[in-house]
């Protein structure tokens, strides 16, 4: 099984909840897909290290990664365009999640990148952990991300809106196809 792990470049530390979930994942075994960035990526590649967890394979785009701590097998994504912009880099993102069997995100519940990788997991039919404000959320419907923005500043939701056209995102995620099995990751 492959999770697609990610999440915000803000978040540079994992707490012990967090490190509780990825144990899991290294006793399930799991393949871990992840991206290159700084932020959440770099830390659960730390982590995954320190565990000398083998099983792991850093996705990048372009021609070079910009973080593979563990020197993992990688895979390069070819961008759709030369210009390093948000659509550069989100083609690694949307690689993993048509990979991905599972997805478990760190949000911060600003980053529009980690939110349009909830949305495509979701809309590829896979179970999606989305850990928000020390709290996980597990995600399986359109219905459940609903609730999970139901939270949000109207500024912050409004922002996500321009970014990644959430609305009509989240009208999409009705014709999503039947989920995956049940995440593995809750103790």
């Amino acid at each position: 099984m492959q999770i697609f792990i990610g999440g915000s470049r803000e978040i540079t530390s994992l707490d012990a909840a967090v490190q509780t979930r990825l144990n899991n994942v290294v006793e399930q075994g799991y393949t871990v897909l992840i991206g290159d960035a700084a932020g959440a990526d770099q830390a659960v590649q730390q982590y995954l290290l320190a565990k000398a967890y083998p099983t792991v394979v850093v996705y990048c785009t372009g021609g070079q990664c910009r973080h593979n701590l563990g020197q993992w097998p990688v895979k390069l994504v070819t961008p759709p365009h030369a210009t390093k912009d948000f659509a550069y880099f989100a083609a690694k993102d949307t690689a993993m999640a048509e990979a991905a069997d599972y997805g478990l995100m760190l949000w911060n519940g600003q980053s529009a990148g980690t939110l349009r990788n909830v949305l495509n997991l979701l809309k590829r039919g896979r179970t999606t952990l989305v850990y928000l404000a020390a709290q996980f959320h597990p995600l399986t419907s359109a219905a459940d991300l609903q609730k999970l923005l139901a939270h949000l500043p109207a500024h912050v939701r409004a922002a996500l809106d321009r970014k990644i056209n959430l609305s009509k995102e989240l009208a999409a995620l009705t014709t999503a196809p039947a989920l995956s099995r049940q995440l593995d990751l809750l103790p």
